[in-house]
Protein backbone atom coordinates (compact mmCIF):
# COMPACT_ATOMS: atom_id res chain seq x y z
CA UNK A 1 0.00 0.00 0.00
CA UNK A 2 1.13 3.54 -0.99
CA UNK A 3 1.56 5.54 2.66
CA UNK A 4 -0.93 3.57 4.23
CA UNK A 5 -1.66 4.82 7.28
CA UNK A 6 -1.03 8.32 6.62
CA UNK A 7 -3.27 7.98 2.88
CA UNK A 8 -6.40 6.28 5.00
CA UNK A 9 -6.10 9.55 7.23
CA UNK A 10 -6.31 11.56 3.76
CA UNK A 11 -9.24 9.58 2.93
CA UNK A 12 -10.96 9.99 5.73
CA UNK A 13 -10.64 13.62 6.37
CA UNK A 14 -10.61 15.60 3.24
CA UNK A 15 -8.98 18.90 4.86
CA UNK A 16 -5.89 16.41 4.93
CA UNK A 17 -5.31 16.09 1.21
CA UNK A 18 -2.94 17.30 -0.69
CA UNK A 19 -0.87 18.57 2.36
CA UNK A 20 2.04 17.52 3.95
CA UNK A 21 0.77 14.85 7.31
CA UNK A 22 2.43 12.03 9.36
CA UNK A 23 0.93 9.39 11.73
CA UNK A 24 2.33 9.43 14.67
CA UNK A 25 3.43 11.71 18.04
CA UNK A 26 3.77 15.19 17.73
CA UNK A 27 7.63 16.65 18.77
CA UNK A 28 5.70 17.86 21.93
CA UNK A 29 5.09 13.90 23.09
CA UNK A 30 8.65 13.14 21.94
CA UNK A 31 6.54 10.76 19.06
CA UNK A 32 8.08 9.06 16.17
CA UNK A 33 6.79 8.83 12.92
CA UNK A 34 4.89 5.83 11.89
CA UNK A 35 3.92 6.87 8.26
CA UNK A 36 4.24 10.26 6.22
CA UNK A 37 2.17 11.23 3.24
CA UNK A 38 4.21 11.66 0.40
CA UNK A 39 3.62 15.63 0.51
CA UNK A 40 5.72 14.78 3.71
CA UNK A 41 8.17 13.20 2.19
CA UNK A 42 9.16 16.02 -0.35
CA UNK A 43 10.93 17.31 2.79
CA UNK A 44 12.32 14.58 3.40
CA UNK A 45 10.51 13.02 6.33
CA UNK A 46 10.25 9.36 6.65
CA UNK A 47 9.12 6.58 8.89
CA UNK A 48 10.94 6.10 12.37
CA UNK A 49 11.80 9.55 12.19
CA UNK A 50 11.72 11.71 15.52
CA UNK A 51 8.73 13.73 15.31
CA UNK A 52 11.26 16.69 16.49
CA UNK A 53 13.08 16.45 13.57
CA UNK A 54 10.36 15.94 11.54
CA UNK A 55 9.07 19.11 12.48
CA UNK A 56 12.27 21.04 11.94
CA UNK A 57 11.98 20.27 8.46
CA UNK A 58 8.26 21.07 8.03
CA UNK A 59 7.47 23.92 10.69
CA UNK A 60 3.59 23.50 8.83
CA UNK A 61 3.29 19.64 9.16
CA UNK A 62 0.08 17.88 10.62
CA UNK A 63 0.58 15.49 12.82
CA UNK A 64 -2.19 12.65 13.14
CA UNK A 65 -2.52 10.31 16.27
CA UNK A 66 -2.89 6.66 14.59
CA UNK A 67 -5.87 4.51 14.44
CA UNK A 68 -4.33 1.24 14.16
CA UNK A 69 -7.77 -0.50 14.32
CA UNK A 70 -8.90 1.33 11.33
CA UNK A 71 -6.23 -0.02 9.19
CA UNK A 72 -6.45 -3.26 10.77
CA UNK A 73 -10.18 -3.75 8.83
CA UNK A 74 -8.98 -2.25 5.66
CA UNK A 75 -6.27 -4.47 5.78
CA UNK A 76 -7.78 -7.43 6.21
CA UNK A 77 -10.02 -6.45 3.38
CA UNK A 78 -7.48 -5.99 1.06
CA UNK A 79 -6.64 -9.45 2.33
CA UNK A 80 -9.94 -10.90 1.45
CA UNK A 81 -9.43 -9.54 -2.55
CA UNK A 82 -5.84 -11.06 -2.35
CA UNK A 83 -7.39 -14.70 -1.21
CA UNK A 84 -9.66 -14.03 -4.30
CA UNK A 85 -6.97 -15.25 -6.88
CA UNK A 86 -4.43 -17.66 -3.95
CA UNK A 87 -4.34 -18.54 -1.22
CA UNK A 88 -0.17 -18.51 -0.86
CA UNK A 89 -0.50 -14.98 0.88
CA UNK A 90 2.10 -14.34 2.91
CA UNK A 91 1.42 -10.81 5.17
CA UNK A 92 4.48 -8.65 6.06
CA UNK A 93 2.73 -6.09 7.81
CA UNK A 94 -0.67 -4.53 7.62
CA UNK A 95 -0.33 -2.99 4.23
CA UNK A 96 2.13 -5.23 2.32
CA UNK A 97 2.44 -9.19 1.60
CA UNK A 98 3.73 -11.79 -1.23
CA UNK A 99 1.60 -13.42 -3.40
CA UNK A 100 2.76 -16.65 -5.33
CA UNK A 101 -0.25 -16.94 -8.34
CA UNK A 102 1.71 -19.63 -10.13
CA UNK A 103 -1.65 -20.84 -10.01
CA UNK A 104 -3.87 -19.00 -9.28
CA UNK A 105 -7.97 -19.20 -8.87
CA UNK A 106 -9.54 -17.40 -11.98
CA UNK A 107 -7.12 -19.60 -14.13
CA UNK A 108 -5.38 -16.07 -15.40
CA UNK A 109 -2.23 -16.43 -17.53
CA UNK A 110 -0.16 -13.76 -16.61
CA UNK A 111 1.03 -11.84 -13.41
CA UNK A 112 0.93 -8.57 -14.56
CA UNK A 113 -2.78 -8.92 -15.43
CA UNK A 114 -3.54 -10.02 -11.91
CA UNK A 115 -1.68 -7.48 -10.30
CA UNK A 116 -3.34 -4.86 -12.24
CA UNK A 117 -7.01 -6.57 -11.65
CA UNK A 118 -5.89 -6.53 -7.55
CA UNK A 119 -4.89 -2.80 -7.34
CA UNK A 120 -8.22 -1.63 -8.87
CA UNK A 121 -10.16 -4.04 -7.07
CA UNK A 122 -8.23 -2.37 -3.88
CA UNK A 123 -9.54 0.98 -5.02
CA UNK A 124 -12.54 0.13 -5.61
CA UNK A 125 -13.28 -1.23 -2.34
CA UNK A 126 -10.95 1.19 -0.18
CA UNK A 127 -10.29 4.61 -2.41
CA UNK A 128 -6.48 3.67 -1.49
CA UNK A 129 -3.89 3.12 -4.14
CA UNK A 130 -1.02 0.33 -3.74
CA UNK A 131 2.13 -1.04 -5.75
CA UNK A 132 2.77 -4.25 -7.20
CA UNK A 133 6.57 -5.59 -8.02
CA UNK A 134 6.68 -8.46 -10.30
CA UNK A 135 8.90 -10.97 -10.77
CA UNK A 136 10.24 -14.75 -10.23
CA UNK A 137 10.78 -14.51 -6.63
CA UNK A 138 10.76 -12.87 -3.36
CA UNK A 139 13.67 -10.20 -3.56
CA UNK A 140 13.33 -8.93 -7.07
CA UNK A 141 9.22 -9.16 -6.25
CA UNK A 142 9.54 -6.82 -3.37
CA UNK A 143 12.52 -4.76 -5.44
CA UNK A 144 10.12 -4.07 -8.25
CA UNK A 145 7.54 -2.68 -5.95
CA UNK A 146 9.23 0.03 -5.15
CA UNK A 147 10.07 0.92 -8.35
CA UNK A 148 6.97 3.01 -9.61
CA UNK A 149 5.34 4.37 -6.30
CA UNK A 150 3.22 5.44 -5.76
CA UNK A 151 0.14 3.71 -7.16
CA UNK A 152 2.89 2.20 -9.49
CA UNK A 153 3.50 -1.90 -11.09
CA UNK A 154 6.73 -2.86 -12.44
CA UNK A 155 7.62 -6.40 -13.67
CA UNK A 156 11.12 -7.86 -13.72
CA UNK A 157 11.00 -10.57 -16.36
CA UNK A 158 13.30 -13.75 -15.79
CA UNK A 159 15.41 -12.94 -18.71
CA UNK A 160 16.36 -9.32 -17.21
CA UNK A 161 16.57 -9.89 -13.61
CA UNK A 162 20.25 -10.14 -13.54
CA UNK A 163 20.97 -6.70 -15.30
CA UNK A 164 18.32 -5.33 -13.10
CA UNK A 165 19.85 -6.34 -10.04
CA UNK A 166 23.91 -5.39 -11.57
CA UNK A 167 22.53 -1.89 -11.86
CA UNK A 168 20.70 -1.20 -8.60
CA UNK A 169 22.20 1.01 -6.10
CA UNK A 170 23.56 -1.29 -3.16
CA UNK A 171 21.25 1.05 -0.53
CA UNK A 172 18.36 0.02 -3.05
CA UNK A 173 18.42 -3.66 -2.08
CA UNK A 174 15.69 -5.18 0.00
CA UNK A 175 16.94 -6.53 3.47
CA UNK A 176 20.42 -4.59 3.21
CA UNK A 177 19.77 -1.40 6.20
CA UNK A 178 21.79 1.72 6.43
CA UNK A 179 24.86 0.31 8.31
CA UNK A 180 25.45 -2.70 6.48
CA UNK A 181 25.03 -0.25 2.95
CA UNK A 182 27.77 1.86 4.43
CA UNK A 183 30.43 -0.74 5.14
CA UNK A 184 29.99 -2.20 1.66
CA UNK A 185 30.63 1.35 0.01
CA UNK A 186 33.91 1.56 2.75
CA UNK A 187 34.59 -2.33 0.61
CA UNK A 188 34.14 -0.54 -2.59
CA UNK A 189 30.61 -2.18 -3.52
CA UNK A 190 28.32 0.30 -4.66
CA UNK A 191 25.63 -1.30 -7.13
CA UNK A 192 24.78 -5.30 -7.48
CA UNK A 193 27.62 -5.50 -10.10
CA UNK A 194 30.33 -4.42 -7.37
CA UNK A 195 28.36 -7.10 -5.23
CA UNK A 196 28.36 -9.79 -7.75
CA UNK A 197 32.10 -9.49 -8.13
CA UNK A 198 32.80 -10.80 -4.37
CA UNK A 199 32.89 -14.88 -4.03
CA UNK A 200 30.74 -16.39 -1.21
CA UNK A 201 33.55 -16.83 1.14
CA UNK A 202 34.56 -13.41 1.09
CA UNK A 203 31.51 -12.23 1.79
CA UNK A 204 30.49 -14.67 4.27
CA UNK A 205 34.55 -13.60 6.20
CA UNK A 206 32.79 -10.22 6.08
CA UNK A 207 29.07 -10.43 6.76
CA UNK A 208 28.99 -13.83 8.56
CA UNK A 209 25.75 -15.97 7.14
CA UNK A 210 24.38 -13.11 5.24
CA UNK A 211 27.23 -13.51 3.03
CA UNK A 212 25.60 -16.44 1.62
CA UNK A 213 22.49 -14.20 1.06
CA UNK A 214 24.05 -10.65 -0.05
CA UNK A 215 25.79 -13.68 -3.04
CA UNK A 216 22.76 -14.77 -4.24
CA UNK A 217 20.80 -11.83 -3.84
CA UNK A 218 23.27 -10.14 -6.25
CA UNK A 219 22.71 -12.77 -9.19
CA UNK A 220 18.69 -12.21 -8.96
CA UNK A 221 18.35 -15.57 -7.09
CA UNK A 222 16.10 -16.14 -4.23
CA UNK A 223 14.62 -19.44 -3.10
CA UNK A 224 11.82 -18.54 -0.33
CA UNK A 225 8.50 -19.77 -0.57
CA UNK A 226 5.80 -17.55 -0.18
CA UNK A 227 4.75 -18.76 3.17
CA UNK A 228 0.54 -17.98 4.60
CA UNK A 229 1.24 -19.42 7.86
CA UNK A 230 4.72 -17.83 8.74
CA UNK A 231 5.95 -18.93 12.70
CA UNK A 232 5.79 -16.07 14.45
CA UNK A 233 9.37 -15.27 16.14
CA UNK A 234 8.64 -13.24 19.02
CA UNK A 235 6.49 -11.38 20.97
CA UNK A 236 6.90 -7.75 22.22
CA UNK A 237 5.69 -4.55 23.86
CA UNK A 238 7.67 -1.16 23.61
CA UNK A 239 6.92 2.38 25.36
CA UNK A 240 8.82 5.71 24.17
CA UNK A 241 8.42 8.19 27.14
CA UNK A 242 7.36 11.89 26.76
CA UNK A 243 9.77 12.71 29.42
CA UNK A 244 13.00 10.80 30.01
CA UNK A 245 13.00 8.64 32.99
CA UNK A 246 16.03 9.62 35.20
CA UNK A 247 15.34 7.41 38.48
CA UNK A 248 16.02 3.45 38.81
CA UNK A 249 11.86 3.56 40.32
CA UNK A 250 10.33 5.25 37.47
CA UNK A 251 12.23 2.62 35.21
CA UNK A 252 11.09 -0.76 37.02
CA UNK A 253 7.18 0.87 37.15
CA UNK A 254 7.70 1.58 33.40
CA UNK A 255 8.97 -2.09 32.58
CA UNK A 256 6.57 -3.96 35.30
CA UNK A 257 3.52 -2.22 32.56
CA UNK A 258 5.75 -3.76 29.90
CA UNK A 259 5.76 -6.98 31.34
CA UNK A 260 1.67 -6.87 31.95
CA UNK A 261 1.38 -5.93 28.00
CA UNK A 262 3.20 -8.84 27.32
CA UNK A 263 2.06 -11.33 29.87
CA UNK A 264 -1.37 -10.45 27.88
CA UNK A 265 0.09 -10.98 24.48
CA UNK A 266 1.70 -13.98 25.52
CA UNK A 267 -1.31 -15.33 26.61
CA UNK A 268 -3.62 -14.59 23.34
CA UNK A 269 -0.92 -16.07 21.07
CA UNK A 270 -0.82 -19.57 23.49
CA UNK A 271 2.45 -19.27 22.93
CA UNK A 272 5.80 -19.48 25.40
CA UNK A 273 9.56 -18.81 24.59
CA UNK A 274 12.64 -18.68 26.91
CA UNK A 275 14.77 -15.90 25.86
CA UNK A 276 14.22 -12.48 27.06
CA UNK A 277 15.24 -9.13 25.64
CA UNK A 278 15.43 -5.92 26.86
CA UNK A 279 15.73 -3.21 24.17
CA UNK A 280 17.27 0.31 25.86
CA UNK A 281 17.18 3.80 24.22
CA UNK A 282 18.90 6.26 25.55
CA UNK A 283 18.03 10.17 25.78
CA UNK A 284 20.75 10.43 23.15
CA UNK A 285 19.12 7.92 20.98
CA UNK A 286 22.02 5.39 21.26
CA UNK A 287 20.07 1.97 21.54
CA UNK A 288 21.12 -1.19 23.27
CA UNK A 289 19.64 -4.78 23.88
CA UNK A 290 20.34 -7.36 26.48
CA UNK A 291 19.00 -10.90 26.49
CA UNK A 292 18.80 -13.95 28.83
CA UNK A 293 17.85 -17.52 27.88
CA UNK A 294 16.25 -19.73 30.00
CA UNK A 295 15.33 -23.73 30.22
CA UNK A 296 12.02 -23.20 31.50
CA UNK A 297 9.18 -21.59 29.46
CA UNK A 298 8.83 -17.84 30.55
CA UNK A 299 5.30 -17.52 31.24
CA UNK A 300 4.81 -16.36 34.67
CA UNK A 301 4.53 -12.32 35.07
CA UNK A 302 6.57 -12.27 38.22
CA UNK A 303 9.39 -14.08 36.20
CA UNK A 304 9.15 -11.88 33.78
CA UNK A 305 9.50 -9.17 35.78
CA UNK A 306 12.01 -10.36 37.83
CA UNK A 307 14.13 -11.33 34.25
CA UNK A 308 13.54 -7.94 32.69
CA UNK A 309 15.16 -6.32 36.24
CA UNK A 310 18.01 -8.67 35.69
CA UNK A 311 18.18 -7.18 32.66
CA UNK A 312 18.08 -3.59 33.15
CA UNK A 313 20.79 -3.47 36.44
CA UNK A 314 23.58 -4.91 32.82
CA UNK A 315 22.83 -2.11 31.29
CA UNK A 316 23.83 2.03 31.71
CA UNK A 317 20.00 2.87 32.72
CA UNK A 318 20.64 4.29 35.69
CA UNK A 319 23.17 6.63 35.10
CA UNK A 320 21.87 7.69 32.04
CA UNK A 321 18.29 9.13 31.00
CA UNK A 322 15.70 6.77 29.39
CA UNK A 323 13.82 7.57 26.25
CA UNK A 324 12.64 4.07 26.02
CA UNK A 325 12.33 0.46 26.88
CA UNK A 326 10.85 -2.25 25.81
CA UNK A 327 10.43 -6.28 26.42
CA UNK A 328 10.56 -8.72 24.02
CA UNK A 329 9.95 -12.72 24.02
CA UNK A 330 11.78 -14.77 21.60
CA UNK A 331 12.63 -18.84 21.02
CA UNK A 332 9.58 -19.29 21.20
CA UNK A 333 7.94 -23.01 21.89
CA UNK A 334 4.75 -22.81 19.93
CA UNK A 335 1.41 -23.54 20.75
CA UNK A 336 0.75 -24.65 24.46
CA UNK A 337 -2.43 -26.13 23.49
CA UNK A 338 -0.83 -28.16 21.04
CA UNK A 339 1.30 -29.30 23.81
CA UNK A 340 -1.25 -29.85 26.04
CA UNK A 341 -3.37 -32.35 23.59
CA UNK A 342 0.31 -34.18 23.52
CA UNK A 343 0.40 -37.36 26.55
CA UNK A 344 3.35 -38.70 27.95
CA UNK A 345 3.23 -42.57 27.33
CA UNK A 346 3.91 -44.77 30.25
CA UNK A 347 5.63 -48.28 29.73
CA UNK A 348 5.13 -51.19 32.43
CA UNK A 349 7.64 -53.13 33.32
CA UNK A 350 7.45 -57.05 34.92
Amino acid sequence: MDAFYASVEQRDNPQYRGKALVVGGTAEQRGVVAAASYEARRFGIHSAMPSRTAAQRCPHLIFVRPRFDVYADISEQIREIFREYTDLVEPLALDEAYLDVTENKRGLPSATLIAREIKECIFAHTKLTASAGISINKFLAKTASGVNKPNGLFLIKPDQAEAFVERLAIDQFHGIGKVTAEKMRQMGIHTGHDLKQWSEIELIKRFGKMGSHYFRIARGQDDRPVEPNRIRKSIGAEESFAEDLCEREQMISALFELAEILKKRIDSSRSSGRTLTLKVKYADYQQVTRSKTVNEPIQDLDYICSLADELLQTTEAQQRRVRLLGLALSNLDGDREAEADCVQLTLKFD
